[in-house]
């Protein structure tokens, strides 16, 4: 009996070994998800997905053709500045229904935030996806090559961060013209620094290490050595800060625009809204209230993410 105890024993499979083997970000999948302030923050980024994705069938007007121009709104009395109506909450069958009201030009308001929340969307990835392009390969050259070269790099990179931000942004924007794509391009300059001295950082303490070395000793190329061995350690602080500066590029893309440099009548951008009707505060609430809500808790489900993201991708915090 014992010996085939023993021997059961030993081809018995360890259960150890069943187990799939866990993994960086698995492990920050399941973290991420124990935290209430991100599970908030991707429902809220969540919902305006869905919006971003089906707005056209969620939208009850074109965003950019006004009521005065429908023969039966105008029979209905319709007229500009129109607070939000909703039949079943009890507004008058004899009048127009609007969601969120209309705006000055007479458009409906629920339709252009729908149609907002594409191009907010749109806004963030383009510019930070242009920002951590550029700013990885710089950061990622100059970390690696040293010397000179890595001096001009970062020289440069201190220059821009010299400035505010926005300020920055707005001087761009005044030399190249009004526009979204002026906007965007600005944007995305003002941030290129940030994400150039992470991954330089990222690549200065990473290439040093003995698997790098051994690479180098077996011959391995530079570029291979460089995209292939030592930048993938760069992509956690990349995902937290690419999530965080969403956010910000989202704010400061509405605030060019509310300042008239950004994106461009008639497109139902939020920021544009929001500068468009901005003297309109006391007596049509509802035209700087969406618009201004919107922003706000698309910023905050992008900070709540990118707060949890740090959290679960931090191992000294998971322990």
């Amino acid at each position: 009996m014992q010996d085939t105890s023993v021997a059961d024993s030993l081809t018995a499979p360890d259960e150890a070994f069943q187990q799939p083997p866990s993994s960086l970000w698995r492990d920050a999948l399941r973290h991420l998800i124990r935290k209430r302030s991100a599970v908030v923050g991707m429902v809220l980024l969540g919902i305006l997905v869905f919006i971003a994705i089906f707005h056209p069938f969620l939208a009850t007007h074109d965003p950019n053709v006004p009521m005065l121009d429908i023969p039966e709104e105008v029979a209905m009395g319709v007229r500009k500045r129109t607070p939000p109506c909703i039949h079943l909450l009890g507004c008058p069958e004899d009048q127009p229904q609007h969601i969120l009201g209309l705006d000055g030009n007479v458009r409906d308001l629920y339709s252009r935030m729908l149609y907002g929340s594409k191009w907010s969307l749109l806004i963030g990835f383009t510019t930070m996806g242009f920002a951590i392009i550029v700013g990885t390969v710089l950061g990622a050259i100059g970390g690696y090559a040293g010397g000179w070269l890595d001096n001009l790099i970062m020289r440069f990179m201190d220059v821009l961060l010299a400035f505010p931000s926005l300020i920055l942004a707005i001087a761009i924007v005044s030399v190249l013209g009004p526009g979204l794509i002026n906007a965007l391009l600005a944007i995305g300059i003002v941030y290129i620094p940030v994400y150039a001295r992470i991954v330089r950082a990222s690549v200065l303490s990473v290439r040093e290490t003995d698997y790098v070395e051994a690479d180098r000793a077996l011959g391995v190329s530079p570029g291979r050595l460089l995209f292939h061995r030592i930048l993938p350690n760069a992509l956690t602080p990349l995902i937290v800060q690419g999530t965080l500066g969403i956010a910000t590029a989202i704010l400061d893309a509405a605030a060019l625009s509310f300042l008239g440099l950004g994106a461009q009548p008639p497109m139902p951008e939020w920021g544009s809204m929001l500068g468009a009707e901005r003297n309109q505060v006391f007596s049509a609430p509802h035209l700087v209230f969406f618009p201004g809500i919107a922003i706000m808790l698309t910023v905050l489900g992008f900070n709540l993410l990118g707060d949890g993201l740090r959290d679960a991708l931090d191992p000294r915090l998971n322990q």
